[in-house]
């Protein structure tokens, strides 16, 4: 059977069919703690509302499911050898879940960064931050920058490459570019040993994106124009082409 008291965070969040509403409903108007447990999440709730929503990358997406999939469940909720006041020993067992909830949520909301909490132990853990990778590649401290004009595409349009090479990435960001119809796409390449490698899609004019591959030793990167999905070789001109140090 469910424990009542543990439907408060689904509860907090509308997540609870009608039947599970209704009996929590009526646990709630008898148990102090749970009130204040549900006003405390709802308070947090509403504070989230107030952030930035942004979108987050594919590689954060999958390290933060990685990490969940590591975590253990609760084991049944026991009160050890003297503990008299079950509720309160509950209370202690329930608090470092809720934080994890929490955790759970801002990364929803920010999409930047998060913290895996470990709910078995007395106080949750850091266990490792999980940072953006374009950001990261723009913070980085040996980060490299190489702009160029694109005359040839529109006479405002520029392109502008981050590469690290301590993290083996690079990010473009380009502005001005026109735009193009749904059937063709602009395509980003790496040229390394004088090979042009697939390094992704740009599906908008103006944008900031993480090359995919290894950009440790890329003697440059390319812009091509080709059909929507991309291609495994250029089939165009570049478009742009960003020439980067060689050691």
């Amino acid at each position: 059977m469910t424990d009542v008291h543990a439907l408060s965070g689904a509860y907090a969040i509308d997540a609870l069919d009608d039947a599970e509403r209704a009996q929590f409903e009526q646990h709630l108007a008898l148990c102090d703690d749970c009130r204040a447990e549900v006003a405390s999440l709802q308070e947090a709730g509403a504070e989230l509302a107030t952030t930035t929503m942004t979108t987050p990358s594919a590689a954060l997406r999958a390290r933060v499911l990685a990490d969940v999939a590591q975590v253990r469940p609760f084991p049944p909720v026991v009160p050890p050898a003297g503990v008299a006041d079950l509720a309160a020993h509950r209370n202690r067992r329930r608090r470092p879940l809720l934080l994890a909830v929490a955790a759970a949520a801002v990364v929803a909301a920010v999409g930047v960064g998060a913290v895996v909490a470990q709910p078995w132990a007395d106080e949750p853990a850091v266990v490792q931050a999980l940072p953006d990778p374009t950001e990261a590649v723009l913070a980085a401290s040996d980060a490299e920058t190489h702009a160029t004009d694109l005359p040839e595409v529109d006479g405002s349009a520029t392109a502008t490459v981050v590469r690290s090479r301590e993290l083996g990435q690079a990010v473009i960001m380009t502005q001005n570019m026109p735009a193009l119809p749904s059937s063709e796409v602009y395509q980003l390449w790496l040229r390394i040993d004088g090979d042009m490698e697939p390094a992704g899609l740009m599906t908008a004019a103006d944008s900031t994106v993480l090359l995919e591959g290894d950009a440790t030793d890329a003697e440059a990167i390319g812009v091509t124009v080709e059909p929507a999905g991309g291609s495994a070789r250029p089939t165009t001109q570049p478009v742009a082409y960003v020439p980067l140090e060689t050691a």
